[in-house]
């Protein structure tokens, strides 16, 4: 059945994607033609959209013959044995590279309006285009996606002959496409309109989803770094809570995002964001560095209050494990904003003497069988002089991984966080 349009075909493709929507996904659409189905697929997902601008390397005399591909973040992919049996010299390959990279910068910066591209470390991705044919573009884009960092890279497209579905699998960890006529013939000949998408229209698109999308990737600036985050503000939000996460995680915990989604359907926004960069990371002394961590939350703190959708909404903190200490630290700063604060399996004693300086009421809640944090919340809490409570949820160990044990969490933490940011009682 032919596509009405690549926004029809945009929303088909999301129908067939709905599974993904707990991974979340970061959408990349192949420009120009695949943003408008990216777009929809975005929409359709409640997930950030990004471009992925990808440049082939072409053989200096026989520029259909591609020996490779750049993208940004200085990524290059090559394919050896084309460079090796096409004869061409290290001279002529950085040529080609110089010129082709150069359009990939250009094209990037002209698209995004001089926004910073969205990182796809860790992340699992889904790089969208209007139609594949012999896939080369597509070929290329995944493995440029996994030089910059993803873990998951799945391909998905309206319309693909079933050889080249077939052939990318070796590539992506999947492709998905709507249709897979055979005979194929055409791209084009799927779509009852197929007019050229213009440079114009991407950059409509991609300032529509940053400026409209809820769910959206961010970068916040915190003591001379960049820190990437991912901010959901449902349109109701009735407040905002800031995610501080433990020792050797980070905005991907899946446990978090667990927590974070139940947060949003319960009409609150969220910021999942890493405290340290990648290279901080390298140095596990910084991993408990409850004063660095703290800062960097205080940091995140005062730009969601400087953003547009966010600075009118009530702040809470939630930490997990040493994140936790992080969070009550934070708190006990005179300036701070924080209204409510809630501990998943935390360390409070980590915020040591601050502890006596906290203002805002704090949930701790803690395994049943995780017996020494469990006595350290209990020891912490008498430190503790606004409203507090202990929630001891039966049977769960340190991580919550019990059936049951984390949607228990969400449940007590949804609870805590509407009660004293948005003075309802659920």
């Amino acid at each position: 059945m032919p596509f009405r349009d690549r926004r029809e075909a945009g929303r088909r493709l999301a129908e067939r994607l709905s599974g993904l929507r707990a991974s979340s996904p970061l959408i990349l659409g192949l420009p120009r033609g695949g943003v408008p189905v990216a777009y929809e697929v975005a929409k359709g997902l409640g997930a950030p959209l990004d471009i992925l601008v990808v440049r082939k390397l072409g053989v200096p005399y026989q520029p259909e013959l591609g020996m490779g591909a750049v993208g940004e973040d200085g990524v290059r992919v090559l394919n050896a044995d084309v460079v090796r049996q096409a004869g061409v010299t290290e001279a002529q390959l950085g040529q080609v590279e110089a010129r082709e990279r150069a359009e990939v910068e250009e094209r990037a910066t002209r698209l995004r309006g001089g926004r910073p591209a969205m990182p796809l470390e860790g992340r699992t991705v889904v790089i969208v285009d209007d139609g594949l044919a012999t896939g080369g573009t597509a070929r290329a884009a995944v493995r440029v996606a996994r030089e910059r960092g993803a873990t998951r890279v799945i391909l998905a497209v309206p319309v693909a002959p079933p050889e080249t579905v077939a052939t990318l699998r070796r590539d992506a960890d999947d492709v998905v496409a709507v249709e897979t006529p055979e005979p194929f013939f055409a791209i084009g000949g799927w779509y009852s309109d197929f007019s050229p998408t213009s440079d114009d229209e991407v950059v409509e698109l991609l300032v529509r989803a940053a400026v409209d999308g809820a769910d959206k990737e961010v970068v916040i600036p915190a003591e001379g770094r960049q820190l990437a985050g991912h901010v959901t503000i449902p349109s109701d939000a009735r407040g905002l809570v800031l995610f501080a996460h433990g020792s050797g995680s980070g905005r991907h915990s899946p446990r978090n995002q667990a927590v974070a989604r139940a947060l949003n359907d319960a009409g609150l926004g969220t910021l999942l964001f890493d405290l340290l960069s990648p290279d901080e990371e390298a140095d596990r002394a910084n991993v408990f560095d409850i004063p660095l961590l703290a800062g960097r939350l205080g940091a995140a703190t005062a730009w969601v209050l400087e953003q547009d959708d966010a600075r009118a909404l009530p702040i809470g903190f939630f930490g997990a494990s040493t994140g936790a200490g992080a969070a009550l630290w934070a708190a006990a700063e005179p300036d701070s904003p924080v209204r409510a604060i809630v501990s998943r399996g935390g360390r409070p004693d980590l915020a040591g003497a601050r502890l006596e300086s906290v203002r805002a009421p704090t949930l701790l809640i803690v395994g049943g069988r995780d017996e020494a944090v469990l006595e350290m919340n209990r020891d912490a809490a008498r430190h503790l002089t606004p409203e507090h409570r202990i929630e001891v949820v039966p049977g769960a160990t340190h991580l919550f991984e019990e059936p049951g044990a984390l949607e228990a969490v969400a449940d007590l933490a949804g609870r805590w966080f509407l009660e004293h940011l948005a003075g309802t009682r659920p």
